[in-house]
């Protein structure tokens, strides 16, 4: 979802109750068009706080804010932004979320969602044999099937080995080497079928036949175990994906290493070395996260592997780079309350969502009144043609008179012309279908569901002005973004030959500091910095004193050669600048010794240097200009009456 806090400072997600409009309340009129006073107050005593700059937050300061943003979202209907698939599609996205709140699913949502909670305190240890069957297959197939597991299932509990016939008859694909064995697994990781049976198999026994969209199934429940809590834990990593380094990675990992096997301070180290820039300014420590929660598993396993808090693992390979990680705390399992919003996220997102639809439907029928009228099978049935098995169908006129009501909800009819439409859409974005019977039913289904919903919507925006607020405000919001985004982000992003007459013009505002061409020392001690100004001294190379101090398998120096701005975190605070050989400064439990080679002095950045600053400060001087024409373009009139109404209020 976009992020409409950098567009604009009209927050969208409050609820303020939306006084009656009436001819009086309009505070303003932009090309004739009315803007009401109930919609200034709301978002002028929810935004308020957001506003930073202190001369706009009087009602006249806000209301030149408030007047530039519906300038803009008038310029985005004059540009025809509202009529954009994309546009259309993301509001259809929100409106879905947001109706959601006033849905009666919600319920039903949370009741599935204690289920799994209560469900994933355990991990589950069970293989299981398939015997494969899709929702299509003709009757006698599917009875074959069936047949077939219930055979097997019946020399399972007469005591036959479940690997051996899963081995000899589980159509899953290999299982012929995995034996039906599928580990560990937890709520969510199967289909819900098949979880449902597993967890309510006991251990050691085998579950009833499950039907799945895979086929049917029988389980054996081997072991059942205690889920793994969250934990916390610290790291230094570093990475082997920022181009040329001047050291290796695996080698500088290893380094390090050896320095906390020393005794050398971990948050010191992730402070000084650490390329998490995030977590290094904490020492290197992470947010609490359990198994799954993060893309790297190798990662994972090494942190749930450490067993007392203080334990560290050995440096660890993931696709970000090197890690040594330290284990800082194990929690205990999360209450409902704290899982419940991701438990109802993927309640909803998951194939549980049918059981939700189910309910809710029936809500919706009971609140608004639900009728069929005609059977539609008898007519699609010959109405469409094997084509839709292609997703290659075309929609040809159905007479009036056959254009019969499929079903009525409250004071709406859905005919048969409406249900074609929807199939003619739908056929673009479904999943192959062997029959045309088949089809007819799952998106008849799909389609009562739809016009349900979008009745219940509609509804609602025209009953509860609070979600009528709500929704009108992201429509605007939505529609700022858009603008912005054709008129000033991308046209700027776009002009190069702009964007360096620009940075001609204000290059003076663009400088680096002074600047040292040098490489760091970082001794574990003043005695083993001494000797590297000795080294130095006699002309001794970085890697020279590498291999003197750092014998066996003892890290006592680390280097690191770049240029750096005088105040670059990596040099150590109030550093001498001249060429040559540095004092000792002490910094973070080391002791640093800077060899400076050049001193580069102030002077200008390249526009390759500053790119980002000086795109984001041309598309600000283009919002500029561009907000002149808008108010060139339209006439604002503002009701004085009122606005000193609103005043008085808003005090």
């Amino acid at each position: 979802m976009k992020n409409f806090l950098t567009v604009c400072i009209f927050a969208l997600l409050g609820i303020t109750n939306v006084v009656s409009q009436n001819k009086k309340d309009v505070l303003m009129t932009i090309n004739g068009k009315p803007v009401y006073a109930s919609e200034f107050e709301r978002v002028y005593k929810k935004n308020l706080d957001l506003v930073q700059d202190e001369s706009q937050k009087d009602v006249d300061g806000y209301l030149q804010l408030f007047i530039d943003y519906k300038l803009k979202i008038a310029e985005a209907q004059a540009q025809g932004l509202d009529k954009e698939e994309d546009y259309l599609s993301e509001f259809s996205k929100y409106r879905d979320q947001l109706s959601r709140n006033y849905l009666f699913e919600d319920k039903v949502a949370e009741e599935l969602a204690m289920e799994a909670y209560q469900r994933g305190k355990e991990d589950v240890a069970a293989s299981h044999i398939l015997i494969r069957v899709d929702y299509e297959a003709l009757p006698q197939d599917t009875l074959a099937a069936f047949n077939k597991i219930k055979g097997i299932r019946e020399r399972a509990l007469k005591g036959e080995d479940f690997a051996k016939l899963a081995k000899t008859y589980s159509e899953e694909p290999g299982a012929k080497e995995t034996e039906g064995n599928l580990g560990y697994f937890t709520v969510f990781n199967m289909v819900y079928p098949f979880e449902t049976a597993a967890y309510n198999t006991p251990v050691g026994e085998i579950s009833e036949i499950v039907r799945t969209s895979f086929g049917y199934h029988i389980i054996k429940v081997s072991d059942k175990r205690e889920r793994m809590p969250k934990i916390s834990v610290s790291h230094i990593m570093i990475s082997d994906k920022k181009g040329a380094r001047d050291f290796n990675p695996e080698e500088r990992i290893n380094e390090i290493y050896s320095m906390l096997q020393q005794g050398e301070n971990f948050e010191s180290l992730a402070k000084q070395f650490s390329d998490d820039k995030n977590s290094a300014v904490m020492g290197g420590k992470l947010k609490p996260f359990t198994k799954g929660d993060l893309r790297a598993p190798e990662f994972e396993d090494a942190a749930y592997s450490l067993k007392n808090p203080g334990d560290l693992s050995k440096p660890v390979k993931t696709d970000f780079g090197w890690h040594i990680i330290r284990l800082d705390e194990k929690f205990p399992m999360e209450t409902f309350e704290q899982q419940k919003a991701e438990l109802e996220k993927k309640v909803n997102e998951g194939d549980r969502s049918k059981i939700v639809t189910s309910a809710t439907n029936k809500k919706i029928k009971e609140k608004y009144g639900f009728k069929k009228e005609n059977n539609y099978l008898p007519f699609f049935d010959t109405y469409l043609t094997d084509d839709i098995l292609k997703r290659k169908w075309v929609m040809t006129p159905i007479p009036a008179d056959q254009n019969k009501t499929l079903f009525v909800i409250g004071d709406k009819k859905s005919t048969y012309i409406d249900f074609a439409k929807y199939i003619e859409e739908r056929q673009r974005t479904t999943r192959p279908y062997k029959l045309k019977e088949t089809l007819l039913v799952d998106f008849y289904d799909e389609f009562e569901t739809k016009e349900l919903k979008d009745y219940f919507k509609e509804k609602l925006e025209d009953e509860n002005e609070d979600y009528a607020a709500i929704l009108n405000e992201y429509r605007d919001g939505l529609l700022i973004f858009d603008v912005m985004d054709k008129n000033i982000w991308q046209k700027g992003k776009n002009d190069s030959i702009g964007v360096q007459q620009y940075y001609n013009k204000t290059k003076q505002d663009y400088h680096w500091k002074q600047r040292i061409d040098a490489t760091i020392y970082a001794a574990t001690s003043n005695e083993f910095a001494q000797r590297v100004q000795k080294m130095l001294g006699e002309g001794k190379t970085a890697e020279d004193i590498k291999t003197a101090l750092n014998t066996g398998n003892k890290v006592n120096v680390l280097t690191t050669p770049g240029i750096f701005e005088v105040d670059q975190r990596e040099l150590p605070n109030n550093l001498e600048i001249k060429t040559g050989i540095s004092n000792i400064y002490p910094s973070n439990e080391s002791f640093i010794v800077v060899n400076i080679n050049e001193i580069i002095g102030p002077g200008p950045k390249s526009l390759e240097d500053v790119k980002g600053k000086v795109l984001s400060s041309y598309q600000n001087d283009l919002e500029t200009s561009w907000m002149e024409s808008l108010h060139a373009k339209y006439t604002v009139e503002v009701n004085k009456k009122t606005l000193k109404r609103v005043k008085k209020q808003l005090k």
